[in-house]
């Protein structure tokens, strides 16, 4: 899972979230079961919000246990980040913003989301706000293209580095994102998650991207 810099309960995720969109759950790690049969990636549309927000409301309440208490977990539900993407996929953050979505037929399994580094040293860095794939929609490839897909959008833009918060408990993320080419920098920072300032410790990883090949 990816992370913006903003807390995690549901109403606060909208400022990272856009039609042309971090927070960075990213749960298709590890061994591929294999393709999936008419699997895609497209950008989302307005009426993909109820989709979007359920999995990341089940993604969110998955890496957030045992960090948050279960009240706060409680408010992750499907119909506060339904409402948050429905507005953000109608007046986009910013040009820079992309939301993706995974597809297994017509339905929406995973997302990744893109937008503009906030960082101090991120002029040139587009970052990966989200990326989650639904549990039982796992390794079947869905992170990896999506993750393919974030970088193109990157590259479209002009930007050469992606970069990404993670836990620095989620090993998972972590060692998908590895997999993928990019590295921990360096950068660290403590993020407040709920209302009592409990902060949790993120790291950012992040790849310079080469352009592509003629």
């Amino acid at each position: 899972m990816a992370h913006d810099e903003q807390t995690p309960p549901p109403q606060d995720h909208s400022h990272e979230h856009g039609h042309g969109h971090e927070h960075g759950h990213s749960h298709d790690h590890g061994s591929e079961r294999g393709p999936v049969a008419d699997a895609s990636v497209r950008v989302a549309r307005v009426s993909d919000a109820p989709a979007v927000g359920l999995v990341q409301a089940v993604v969110y309440r998955e890496a957030y246990a045992g960090t948050l208490r279960d009240e706060v977990l409680a408010r992750f539900e499907p119909r506060v980040f339904t409402s948050a993407w429905r507005e953000s996929l109608t007046n986009a953050p910013s040009r820079d913003h992309l939301l993706l979505v995974a597809c297994a037929g017509e339905q929406v399994v995973g997302l990744a989301a893109v937008g503009p580094s906030s960082d101090p040293d991120g002029e040139e860095t587009a970052e990966l706000l989200v990326l989650a794939v639904h549990p039982e929609a796992r390794r079947q490839g869905h992170g990896s293209r999506l993750l393919h897909a974030a970088v193109d959008t990157a590259r479209g833009r002009d930007r050469h580095v992606l970069a990404a918060w993670v836990l620095a408990t989620d090993d998972h993320t972590r060692a998908f994102l590895t997999a993928a080419g990019l590295e921990t920098d360096g950068a660290h920072r403590e993020r407040v998650v709920d209302a009592e300032g409990t902060t949790a410790r993120e790291v950012r990883l992040s790849a310079g991207l080469a352009p592509e090949a003629e």
